[in-house]
Parts: C-alpha cells; sequence; structure tokens
C-alpha cells in the first residue's frame, strides 16, 4: 500500500516538514516522487526510515523505478468483431522494461496516468495509453469459469 506525505507523518507522528526533510536525504526506504508527489510504500503498516549519519555524504545513483505502459491494441478489437468467444485475441498490451504481455483484462493496483500524444506515439504506434508505476494484474486466459490464481499474471511492482 502507498501513502501521500502528509498520511505518512501522521503514521510516523512527525511533521510535514520533517518527513519531507527525511524524503529529500533519501532515508525513506522505497519511496520515489512522481511528478510533484512523493510515493510512500508501507512496510507492515508504516514507512521505514533509515538511519541517519554524520560525515560527507557518499554519491549514490537513485534508480527511478521501471514504469509499465498499458494500451488497447485496435487491430485486435477489428480481429475480434467477427469471431466467437472462444476464438478471441487479447487485445490488452502491457509494456514493461523491454517485455510485453497480452490479456483480456487489467487491473492497476496504485495511481495511474492516461497519456495522448498524437505527435509523439509509442513505437508499436499507439497514441494513447496508461503510464503506472505501480504493479499491474494481467488477466491472461479469456473464460466465463470461475477465475483461479493462474489465469493473471502481476506485472512489476515499485
Amino acid at each position: 500500500m502507498y501513502v501521500s506525505t502528509t498520511q505518512a507523518a501522521e503514521i510516523l507522528n512527525i511533521s510535514t516538514s520533517r518527513m519531507r526533510y527525511l524524503l529529500g536525504q533519501g532515508r525513506v526506504k522505497g519511496a520515489y516522487k512522481v511528478g510533484r508527489f512523493w510515493i510512500i510504500p508501507l512496510f507492515n503498516g508504516k514507512p521505514t526510515i533509515s538511519r541517519g549519519c554524520r560525515g560527507p555524504k557518499a554519491n549514490w545513483y537513485m534508480r527511478n523505478p521501471a514504469k509499465t505502459k498499458i494500451h488497447v491494441n485496435r487491430q485486435e478489437i477489428k480481429k475480434n468483431e467477427n469471431k466467437n468467444e472462444e476464438e478471441l485475441v487479447p487485445v490488452f498490451s502491457v509494456k514493461r522494461s523491454h517485455s510485453n504481455i497480452y490479456g483480456y483484462s487489467v487491473i492497476v493496483n496504485g495511481p495511474c496516468q492516461f497519456v495522448y500524444q498524437p505527435l509523439d506515439p509509442l513505437g508499436c504506434g499507439a497514441r494513447v495509453w496508461v503510464e503506472t508505476y505501480s504493479s499491474v494484474k494481467v488477466k491472461l486466459k479469456n473464460s466465463k469459469d470461475e477465475e483461479t490464481e493462474e489465469d493473471w499474471l502481476i506485472v512489476g511492482a515499485a
């Protein structure tokens, strides 16, 4: 689960300015910034703060987490028009760091952003897509039968 700066400060019983200071120092485990906002993960119900140290700081390289992009394949929807339910092909494409997973349904477990870039489409030609740093569940099988955990694949986690 993820919380905002204010919520994390309330959980830890500290001021929001102190929380922003700890975030700026990189002492909150797993926290990352999306635009102007901090996304702070909870571990056992609380944010994890690392101990501070005095003296010169090491030069750490902080990697940004991989972004997941989700879009709908128009060509596959067109192909599915005259097919029965057993012959349908997946229409959702989930892209994350050089992998591409096709599915029938997608669940985003956290904040996401819809992007429209008609002049700068994705490599596959998509002009509208969803971006997220959160984990995503992709349904791999199309069936009306009782769903099992094997029908779903979890892609990425921040």
